[in-house]
């Protein structure tokens, strides 16, 4: 089977391992809950899972499908709870489920699509003293409260990625390449902060609505989870004006690019002009023009040409247009 962990725990402790084939392993005392971590389970190791903590066939049906929003849903005692991770996988920000059922003696995980397992979770309640003692209601707030948590390093690599970006937008121009990055960024970051809005309003319901197995000394530290994915969604929301302020200074120093160019082109195109003007007056075939016998008047009418040229190089100059 996919079972990662599968443990019985009482006042705090481990006590023993699950075996999911044999029935009387799940024999539990007053106290005692179970938690079962599995990944990418198959339809029969669920069913097999329904049988055992009489999981409800709806929740079953949307861990199966594994395509589902982040919700609270209550079936008769027991609590289901889907929640999405985010990692990134070469640059691309990809997303998984994590879903969770909830009874007074269990806690249920499936994980599907994430990156991050839930042993480092695990050992950590259990090393501290007396954590699990609070039951399945507060493995339930530590599993959320570590997904939320693995948001953060996604969001940090996003910044640096976009700080990078904005120091060569100052530098030089963007290619087609990175301006398409730009977009694509802006869309995850959109697509984030969508999934943010229904996970903050899993925290906000796990804290203020009664649930059962959700105590209400428990409630309370639900609000650090929704504490968390408002942090993280602010820092969404920077890095989606942060990415829209880098793609206008992109074009900005685009348009004025192009504007020096063309004011470099005008300029020369203006001194060329001079020439241009009079080499066509004297290269007209009429037999009666001034000047047309003067002896130095060919080096006359060079050295006005560079005059007038120079003149003009020098005007520009000074008014910075080359």
């Amino acid at each position: 089977m996919s079972v990662v962990a599968a443990y019985i725990y009482a006042d705090g402790r481990r006590l023993r391992e699950v075996d999911l084939d044999d029935p009387r392993s799940l024999d539990m005392a007053k106290g005692e809950f179970a938690w079962i971590g599995m990944v990418e389970p198959s339809e029969q190791e669920l069913r097999v899972l329904q049988a055992r903590f009489d999981l409800h066939p709806l929740a079953v049906e949307d861990a199966l499908t594994a395509h589902q929003i982040p919700k609270v849903e209550v079936y008769d005692d027991q609590l289901f709870v889907v929640a999405r991770t985010a990692h990134l996988e070469q640059g691309e920000l990809v997303y998984g489920e994590t879903d969770i059922f909830v009874g007074c003696n269990h806690i249920i995980t499936v994980r599907h699509g994430s990156a991050r397992d839930h042993s480092d979770l695990r050992k950590r309640l259990e090393t501290i003293s007396g954590m699990l003692r609070n039951g399945s209601d507060y493995v339930l707030h530590a599993v959320l409260d570590y997904i939320v948590d693995g948001y953060l390093p996604v969001i940090e690599e996003i910044e640096d990625e976009v700080e990078a970006m904005e120091r060569r937008a100052l530098q030089s121009l963007l290619h087609r390449g990175q301006v398409a990055r730009l977009f694509a960024l802006r869309r995850e970051m959109m697509r984030f902060r969508r999934m943010l809005v229904f996970m903050e309003e899993v925290a906000a319901r796990l804290e203020h609505q009664e649930f059962p197995c959700v105590d209400l000394e428990i409630q309370p530290y639900f609000r650090d989870v929704r504490d968390h994915v408002r942090r993280v969604a602010s820092m969404v929301e920077a890095q989606r004006d942060v990415l829209s302020s880098v793609f206008e200074v992109s074009a900005l120093l685009e348009q004025q690019a192009q504007g020096e160019i063309t004011r470099k082109l005008a300029a020369w195109a203006a001194i060329l002009a001079v020439p241009t003007a009079i080499a066509g007056i004297y290269g007209m075939n009429f037999e009666n023009m001034p000047e047309l016998h003067w002896k130095y008047g060919y080096y006359v009418v060079l050295g006005g040409m560079a005059a007038v040229c120079l003149g003009l190089f020098g005007w520009f100059r000074r008014v910075k247009w080359l």
